[in-house]
């Protein structure tokens, strides 16, 4: 016996009209109508996918519906193409659509005449809570108006589809009777009522009471509906009876009853709070409920020789949630204030140049709101913070709450000069300098510097206000500058220079506009720059 083997031979075709992407194809001797569509990426939207067509010197060899292939797997007149055969996609024929409860919903391209079975049968059949009783015909009538026609399924059947027509098929309406359940159980929800079913066999269904539960009493919440309206009822059940089947406590329930299972009172697994920085054993803790900061640091096996617990950074979640709800008040005031007000004047402007100018305070005016809003709370609370054994039994040795957090910062040896200076920076902390001479470290003041509101954030969060002599360090109108004999200032502190916000008009229309600026700077450590 003698094999040879060669080469196979290529053929070109054709795919013309509303394919994605027609043109000439070189392709194997042995491909097929199908494998041709595929290079050619089937039909476009434009296309029809009902009668795709095979013309061969000049005469149309197949007419191939691809339905059949994807419907019903039926791929009989996938010729083999042979050399210079054009295959042919005409425009897409009429649509219609099937929508509800039939497994496959979406629009089909009708061929010929098709009725309604033929639509859900391409559909892939109804689905199992179809309701037979109704079927929606939505129509096109004329190209002027649409209507819609209703029939019973079985009647509705034999009925012809036209394009443009949207078929509805509904599903059986379920008569739902359901009691729900919630709190300290395992699966929480609606489940169907039985008849009989009682207040034990509710909770058995929902996998029964977590170990947490508080099994003396629980609330079943029944409503009555009356002429007047509905009556809610509230009745108080006995877990503990009701579990052993006793008869006055396990309820017989009705529909819509809502049973909520109570947890025993002050419950919570964990109270997890952190303590990290200069401690011998930083990390997340569990604490129990009632016990204090003194213990925490005890637990973390105290602190380092390089704590500096003057700095010490103390959050809990409950402050900046009060904290950063301020600041969200603050700016949607500020927001109603400023754009409502600078709208209208951009209206009545009586130039170009009055509303450009104007325009440009609006565009100001939104990105100060935009900074404003974005300004997020960190929750430090001002403590004392000392040894354990000098912490306990004073006011800063507080209860721990869920979330609290302890950070003990190394010496920074250093203190940082922001706001209106020439160059903001940190420096090297010096017990002889004062606030003047860091801020003639920084470049001094700008031009824009508001020297009579410089005030210090303290290592410690809390903030000294210029208003008056404060910490040795007091205003010289002589000199128009703060003086201080230097030993005020401790590691770790900030100087800061606010700027002059009465310079820009838009500001001055807030009264409160300082004390809203001071108060952030506070809460969250930013100092806000105007422009």
């Amino acid at each position: 016996m003698n094999v040879s083997m060669g080469a196979l031979r290529t053929i070109r075709v054709y795919v013309v009209g509303n394919a994605e992407k027609p043109g000439a194809y070189t392709i194997s001797s042995l491909s097929t109508l199908i494998n041709a569509l595929f290079e050619a990426g089937g039909p476009s939207k434009t296309g029809t996918m009902r009668d795709i067509q095979v013309k061969r010197n000049g005469r149309t060899t197949v007419h191939f519906d691809i339905y059949d292939l994807l419907l019903k797997g039926d791929k009989t007149k996938d010729i083999r193409l042979m050399p210079e055969d054009v295959i042919y996609i005409p425009p897409v024929g009429p649509l219609a659509g099937i929508a509800g409860n039939v497994r496959n919903p979406a629009t089909y391209e009708l061929k010929g005449d098709t009725i309604i079975s033929q639509l859900i049968e391409m559909a892939g059949g109804l689905s199992d809570i179809a309701f037979s009783g109704r079927v929606q015909i939505e129509r096109i009538i004329d190209n002027t108006r649409q209507t819609a026609l209703g029939s019973g399924l079985v009647e509705a059947k034999s009925m012809k589809v036209q394009g443009g027509d949207l078929v509805k098929i509904f599903p059986v309406v379920q008569d739902k009777r359901i009691l729900r359940i919630s709190g300290a159980i395992h699966r929480e929800g609606e489940y169907g009522l039985k008849s009989g079913m009682t207040v034990k066999d509710l909770i058995s269904m929902a996998g029964g009471l977590k170990y947490y539960a508080y099994n003396k009493e629980a609330e079943l919440t029944r409503v009555h509906v009356t002429d007047k309206g509905p009556i809610t009822e509230k009745i108080l059940i006995n877990l503990e009876k009701a579990l052993t089947g006793e008869s006055e406590s396990n309820t017989l329930l009705k529909e819509d009853d809502y049973l909520f299972v109570r947890t025993v009172p002050e419950w919570q697994l964990y109270r997890m709070v952190g303590v990290s920085g200069e401690v011998k054993f930083p990390g997340i803790y569990t604490v129990k409920k009632g016990e204090k900061l003194s213990s925490l640091i005890e637990r973390a096996g105290g602190y380092t020789d390089r704590a500096y617990l003057r700095g010490a950074v103390f959050t809990r979640e409950r402050v900046r949630q009060l904290q950063q709800k301020q600041i969200d008040e603050m700016a949607e005031r500020l927001e109603r204030e400023l754009l409502g007000k600078g709208a209208a004047e951009v209206g009545v402007a009586l130039s170009s140049e009055d509303a450009k100018t104007k325009e440009s305070e609006i565009k100001q005016k939104r990105d100060f709101i935009a900074m404003l809003k974005g300004v997020k709370a960190k929750g430090r609370m001002v403590l004392e913070i000392d040894r354990p054994e000098i912490l306990k039994n004073t006011p800063y040795d507080i209860e721990l709450e869920e979330g609290d957090s302890l950070f003990i910062m190394a010496n920074p040896h250093s203190v940082q000069v922001i706001g209106s200076v020439y160059n903001q920076t940190a420096f090297v902390y010096d017990k002889d300098k004062g606030v003047s001479r860091y801020i003639d470290l920084a470049g001094g003041y700008t031009e824009n510097a508001d020297k009579k509101r410089v005030y210090l954030l303290k290592a410690d969060g809390t903030a000294v206000r210029p208003s008056s002599r404060f910490l040795g360090i007091s205003w010289s109108k002589t000199s128009n500058r703060w003086e201080s004999g230097g030993s005020n200032i401790e590691s770790g502190d900030t100087i800061v220079v606010p700027e002059q916000l009465e310079r820009i008009a838009w500001l001055r229309e807030i009264k409160d506009i300082t004390q809203i600026i001071y108060q952030i700077a506070v809460a969250a450590g930013v100092l806000l720059v105007a422009f």
